[in-house]
């Protein structure tokens, strides 16, 4: 009795194990070999020794270069007659961007007039001294009273001259008109008046900022759990959603040395160049930093791996009638290399293309 039990419970283990799934593991690999028209279709890599790489993902937002952007600020008070540009628009040195009545410029030329009258009396009166002195008639101290009146009505003319000059220069008129112009060529990336508007001396504004936006800055935000992640002089790559299959490639130049005290993040610079103007200021970008670890590992290409029953295995080569399917343990993935924790040894080689085909069919029904 004991005897039938016991071959009735043995019975029963086989049916199970028959009903079970094969798998790479549980079933041994069929040979498989290569001909010559697949051997054209698959490609062997090999399994190598490098240092890991790791990747992280941060949010950031295009901004000017500041080398490269001058703020038009307002060289006297008075109001906005006309605006020339609109946001956006690109702009050469000397174009127009606004026209302004000031009061403050119409009071320069009066007190240039002024001045000016000033100095030819005193120029007429240093005259008359100077042929009394050398006739005999007037005293030395007379001449050079003269020459100090004459001096101090030059002094007053040359500064009347260089208010003229901060407030405008050539670009005023004598009825207190200001012509605003572009300090350089570029694209008005900021534009805080309008037709109207009243503009005060001491305003800390600017009129317009504008860039040559050939190069831009990414600043991005990185949390203080990855802080210690980024470094000055790590590869950088920016994607964004208006051009989402091109990359923008760079370094971090610059690490902040504080913290957001809005949004507790720390700031990273990444300085790009802009040659297309495909970067504007204020647009959001997808920034993946990567760096070296001093850590080393086993990669194969990521394209490599076969993914199937939850588990990761690549079909290795030793000869095209010496086919295995292998199960290896992935400690990540990076810039399309996967690195490989056990499973694969530097030097075996392994089917990075096709490889499904060969994989299915070593493994059976």
């Amino acid at each position: 009795m004991k005897r039938e039990t016991l071959l009735t419970g043995l019975t029963a283990l086989l049916l199970l194990a028959a009903c079970k799934p094969k798998t790479p593991d549980a079933a041994e690999n069929k040979q498989v070999c290569i001909s010559d028209t697949l051997a054209k279709m698959i490609t062997i890599d090999t399994a190598k020794i490098t240092t890991m790489k790791d990747e992280l993902n941060l949010s950031g937002e295009v901004s000017s270069d500041d080398n490269n952007v001058v703020k038009v600020f307002p060289f006297a008070s008075g109001q906005v007659i006309s605006v020339k540009v609109s946001l956006g628009d690109k702009v050469t040195q000397g174009q127009t961007l606004a026209v302004m009545r000031s009061a403050d410029i119409a009071g320069n030329y009066t007190d240039l007039s002024s001045t000016q009258s000033d100095v030819a009396v005193a120029k007429r009166q240093l005259d008359q001294a100077t042929n009394l002195y050398k006739n005999g008639i007037s005293s030395e101290r007379d001449l050079t009273e003269a020459q100090e009146n004459y001096n101090k009505a030059l002094a007053a003319n040359r500064k009347v001259k260089a208010q003229l000059s901060i407030n405008g220069g050539g670009n005023t008129s004598e009825n207190g008109m200001l012509v605003i112009k572009a300090p350089q060529s570029g694209y008005v990336i900021e534009k805080n008046i309008t037709s109207g508007s009243f503009i005060r001396q001491d305003n800390s504004g600017s009129m317009f900022t504008i860039s040559n936006m050939k190069d831009v800055w990414i600043w991005a935000n990185v949390f203080e759990s990855d802080i210690s992640k980024v470094k000055t002089g790590y590869s950088a790559k920016v994607t964004t959603i208006a051009y989402p299959g091109k990359v923008f490639t760079g370094k971090v130049n610059e690490i902040s040395s504080v913290l957001d005290p809005d949004n507790k993040v720390m700031k990273i610079k990444i300085a790009l160049p802009n040659p297309d103007m495909l970067l504007k200021p204020q647009m959001f970008t997808n920034v993946v930093i990567t760096n070296n670890e001093n850590q080393q590992s086993v990669f194969i290409p990521a394209k490599a791996i076969v993914f199937g029953n939850s588990k990761n295995y690549v079909v290795v080569y030793n000869s095209r009638c010496d086919l295995s399917v292998r199960e290896v343990s992935v400690i990540k993935t990076v810039d399309n290399v996967t690195y490989i924790a056990s499973g694969l040894k530097p030097g075996e080689k392994i089917i990075s293309k096709n490889q499904l085909m060969l994989y299915e069919a070593l493994i059976g029904d």
